[in-house]
C-alpha cells in the first residue's frame, strides 16, 4: 500500500544551462509543492503505514528548510554563491543544480536516510519511501523513485555536499538535525504526537 503526504513550500533558484533563458540566467520562484510516497504491506498499531503526524516532525522540517531560501547550485560562479549567501539568510548550498528533477532526487536521498534512521515505536514495519514528487508549477513535475535518486548518470548527491545556512537551521525542531543525519545517529518517533 502506497500514501502520500503534501508539502507546500516557496523557494528560488536559476537553473543554469536549461533551454529556456529567463530560467537559466534570472533568479526567479515557484510556488512547490512536494509528494511523499511512503510504502509498506503491514500496519502499524493504528492500523497505518506510517501516522501523518509523524510526516510533520523531521520529514516536514528538511522540506520547510527550502521554504522562502534560495537554492544553489555548488557549480555556480563563487560571486554568485556568495552574493546569494550574502543577501539572503535562507539558502541551501546543493551538489547539483537546483531543477525539480535534481530537488526531486536531493529530497529523496535526505528523506530517505531519515526514514532509514528513524525507530519506529507504534508497530511501524518495513516503510520505505516509494516516490518524491516535486511540482514546480500547477502544470508540471518530476518523480523521483530509489533508482533515479541514487543513479550516478544524473550526478551524485552526497548529504556531506548540501549545506542550510545557520537561519534554516535554526528553524529546525531539532538543531542538530543535520549533524544527526550526517553522524547517522538514531531518531525515536515520539509514543504521543
Amino acid at each position: 500500500m502506497i500514501i502520500r503526504k503534501l508539502f507546500k513550500f516557496e523557494n528560488a533558484h536559476i537553473v543554469r544551462g536549461c533551454s529556456t533563458m529567463k530560467c537559466r540566467s534570472s533568479l526567479h520562484g515557484h510556488s512547490y509543492r512536494v509528494e511523499v510516497l511512503l510504502e509498506s504491506n503491514f500496519l502499524d498499531n493504528g492500523q497505518m503505514i506510517y501516522d501523518f503526524g509523524l510526516m510533520k516532525l523531521n520529514i516536514k522540517d528538511v522540506i520547510d528548510s527550502f521554504d522562502h531560501a534560495v537554492t544553489i547550485w555548488s557549480h555556480d560562479t563563487k560571486e554568485y554563491i556568495n552574493n546569494m549567501k550574502k543577501y539572503s539568510d535562507r539558502w541551501i548550498e546543493l551538489p547539483v543544480s537546483p531543477s525539480a528533477e535534481q530537488l526531486s532526487r536531493v529530497l529523496f536521498v535526505i528523506i530517505d536516510s531519515v526514514l532509514q534512521l528513524t525507530n519506529a515505536i507504534n508497530g511501524e514495519k518495513d516503510v520505505k519511501l516509494h516516490s518524491i514528487i516535486v511540482h514546480e508549477t500547477a502544470t508540471g513535475y518530476a518523480q523521483c523513485f530509489k533508482e533515479d535518486a541514487y543513479s550516478l548518470q544524473m550526478g551524485e548527491i552526497s548529504l556531506n555536499e548540501i549545506h542550510f545556512s545557520i537561519a534554516v537551521q535554526n528553524d529546525w525542531h531539532d538543531s542538530l538535525l543535520w549533524e544527526k543525519i550526517m553522524k547517522k545517529e538514531k531518531f525515536i518517533n515520539p509514543k504521543n504526537i
